[in-house]
């Protein structure tokens, strides 16, 4: 008797209450893979085919015959799943704990040369540290549960001072912010490249495809310097054609003019040769004292919050744009700023 024959025997053979649990799992289970037994097994109770029921996306070949036999041996019962019987888990508090230290670190911490984990390597360092051997399914699952995801790690230059001398110049950055006078303001500044070459970043596309970005070829380059209003969000920018002395001279020219009524105008910035070059002090001695540098330790660019503004730039503007020219390019990039100021202002009226 072919095997569709012999579940729909059994079928014919179960009271009344039997089948409407069945189609309940069926229509209705919290236990999707009880649920897809369930739905194998009322295909086969139609007349489909075990090859049929396959075809139609319900499971592999294998999997419908091997739920129709322990149908046809145990009756609904069969389809429950048996994994609780299977005794204690393999993976306890102790093993899950030593995933998520070596998954903090490199395979390089635990005798390896190779410096990024791979599934197969992070089994095989885990049973040695805890003697258990899992699958990569398992492991699969592990990972997905503590938040682990597979992403690009941050690259970052170290900071030549000594943790105590860069704490207490970001100590009194903070303490400069916080008691400013409200005649005053504090501007968060620095530049950026804006390519005519597009910078490639991930995108979602469908899956057997890849998007392609048409590059014009030879690069162009143009330079932004901006300086972020700690207190209110707007961002002040000029631009120019190299990035050199007269390009932050610029922007110290407009911040007087922007700011007229402030008594002092107190600038956050890195280390760049331009923020202290001698045509620089020049021009901040023709102002006396309406502008004051406070510079960040080295290599701390986390510390200035117009990066992330650099960062929003290049996600909706430059990464992976299609422009062939840069004064398109340009002028995409100035159409973002305006929206951006534009929606920090209406913010600001909101509140």
């Amino acid at each position: 008797m072919e095997v569709g024959q012999q579940v729909r025997s059994v079928w014919d053979r179960l009271s009344a209450r039997e089948r409407r649990m069945v189609r309940g799992r069926a229509k209705c289970s919290p236990d999707a893979v009880l649920r897809g037994r369930a739905k194998i097994v009322l295909s086969l109770v139609r007349g489909n085919s075990p090859s049929k029921v396959s075809k139609a996306g319900l499971g592999s070949a294998s999997q419908v015959y091997r739920v129709a036999n322990r149908f046809v041996e145990e009756g609904p019962p069969g389809l429950v799943d048996r994994r609780e019987d299977n005794g204690e888990p393999k993976v306890t508090g102790e093993y899950e704990c030593q995933l998520l230290v070596a998954v903090s670190g490199s395979p390089q911490d635990y005798g390896h040369r190779r410096p990024t984990w791979t599934q197969e390597l992070l089994i095989k360092v885990l049973a040695k540290q805890t003697g258990i051997v899992i699958s990569r399914t398992t492991l699969s699952r592990l990972l997905k549960a503590m938040g682990a995801r597979l992403g690009r790690p941050k690259p970052i230059v170290g900071c030549p001072w000594k943790k105590a001398r860069r704490q207490r110049r970001l100590r009194a950055i903070r303490r400069m912010i916080q008691g400013l006078p409200k005649n005053e303001v504090v501007l968060y500044v620095d530049e950026v490249d804006i390519h005519l070459n597009p910078k490639i970043g991930p995108d979602w596309m469908l899956r057997g495809t890849q998007k392609q970005i048409l590059t014009p070829g030879q690069n162009a380059k143009r330079y932004l310097a901006g300086a972020l209003d700690a207190r209110s969000g707007r961002l002040i920018c000029v631009e120019a054609e190299r990035k050199n002395s007269d390009l932050f001279i610029a922007l110290l020219w407009q911040l007087i003019r922007d700011y007229p009524r402030a008594r002092r105008i107190h600038l956050v910035l890195d280390n760049y040769k331009i923020h202290k070059s001698g045509r620089t002090q020049l021009a901040l001695a023709a102002v006396g004292d309406r502008i004051q540098l406070h510079f960040l330790p080295p290599y701390c660019p986390d510390h200035n919050r117009i990066e992330r503004v650099w960062k929003d730039l290049h996600d909706n503007v430059t990464r992976n744009h299609n422009c062939r020219t840069m004064s398109l390019l340009m002028g995409e990039v100035r159409a973002w700023l305006r929206r951006r100021n534009s929606r920090r202002v209406g913010d600001r009226k909101v509140a």
